[in-house]
């Protein structure tokens, strides 16, 4: 069984240690680290498996910028499972339980840089198709967009911007 939570004070060296075991580096740990101390309002999420923790998901704010003006959405990142545990479930888990709450609180538009054959089981379809660009060069098919409630992004387009913490990484 798996248990998921909001992050607390006492579960950062445990998400430290997912993140490095998860990415084999230490690169998203301090990613993590850092948006922690400066996101200001994100959302945090720890799993575990079998009394461990196994798994962990950020999502922070982002903006999108376009001619007719800005505004908000969320980027999913970094999303971590320790190897051991990976393709069991656990973070589809966070993926799903993630984005019920950032519905929650009102976000419509999640973007991810991650993997196309992963994301789309849960809405996530390439960014481009519904006029989003990524600020980083990265390939069409790795930059994806949910929308967490319908028609979220009629007539909404631009550039995305992550915050300034993933560009020190």
């Amino acid at each position: 069984m798996i248990v998921v939570w909001a992050d607390a004070p006492g579960d950062f060296p445990t998400i430290r240690r997912v993140n490095e075991s998860a990415f084999e580096q230490p690169n998203e740990a301090i990613l993590v680290d850092a948006l922690r101390r400066t996101a200001g309002t994100y959302l945090s999420l720890v799993a575990e498996k079998d009394g461990r923790v196994v798994g962990h998901i950020i999502f922070t704010e982002v903006r999108v910028e376009s001619g007719a003006g800005s505004w908000d959405a969320v980027g999913l990142a970094p999303m971590a499972v320790i190897p051991e545990h990976q393709r069991q479930g656990v973070g589809s888990q966070l993926v799903r339980l993630g984005l019920d709450a950032c519905m929650r609180q009102g976000h419509s538009v999640v973007v991810v840089l991650g993997h196309p054959a992963y994301y789309p089981r849960f809405g996530f379809v390439p960014a481009v198709t519904k006029g989003l660009r990524c600020e980083y060069p990265v390939p069409d098919e790795v930059f994806l967009v949910a929308e967490l409630m319908p028609e979220a992004l009629a007539g909404r387009t631009g550039l995305v911007k992550y915050r300034p913490e993933f560009a020190k990484v």
